[in-house]
């Protein structure tokens, strides 16, 4: 597999980089501001040092969830929406890990390359409403996406999307297996 700072744009490798800064900014609004959904239950999600070693989600099928923190319309938009569970994939390919979510309107896709312990780095792109699958990192840069992917407990994981194209500051995708219940 090859490393992950060989295929980043440029554009993605400054979103990775100011990571911290829409943490920062994103859970500042989501504390402030209304929004739709329990905050307050999300626990670990939303801690920014919750990450814990052994990082690599096994192959299957998940259950996935997206909560968007922080707003790009400023005071004027909901400080964080909590959706509900999706569809989604973790599948061993030539290339790597792949992480794929499955349903709903927003589906983003991409491969998992290691970086330490307590870090994956995924590069994908994201289909929109009822388009097909997305394609491959790098070939439409306005859907190309960077996130961090860490374990935050037994068996749940993240993904940190820092200063997604639309909406919010920060998203963050929930990851728990299918045959988990919570």
């Amino acid at each position: 597999m090859s490393d992950w700072r060989g295929v980043i744009t440029a554009a993605d490798r400054d979103r990775y980089q100011r990571r911290d800064a829409a943490w920062t900014l994103a859970l500042q609004q989501a504390k402030r501001q209304l929004g739709s959904g329990d905050l307050n239950s999300l626990g670990d999600l939303i801690d920014p040092d919750a990450a814990r070693p052994s990082v690599t989600p096994p192959v299957g099928n998940y259950r996935c969830r997206t909560v968007k923190l922080g707003s790009q319309g400023g005071e004027g938009g909901l400080g964080y929406v909590v959706y509900g569970w999706f569809a989604c994939r973790i599948e061993q390919t030539p290339a790597g890990l792949k992480f794929s979510k499955l349903t709903g309107s927003q589906r983003p896709s991409g491969l998992l390359f290691p970086e330490n312990d307590r870090q994956m780095v995924f590069l994908g792109s994201m289909a929109l409403a009822s388009e097909p699958a997305a394609r491959s990192y790098g070939l439409r840069p306005e859907r190309d996406m960077v996130a961090v992917v860490e374990r935050i407990g037994e068996r749940r994981w993240r993904m940190v999307i820092p200063w997604p194209a639309n909406e919010s500051n920060l998203d963050l995708i929930e990851l728990v297996p299918a045959s988990a219940r919570r």
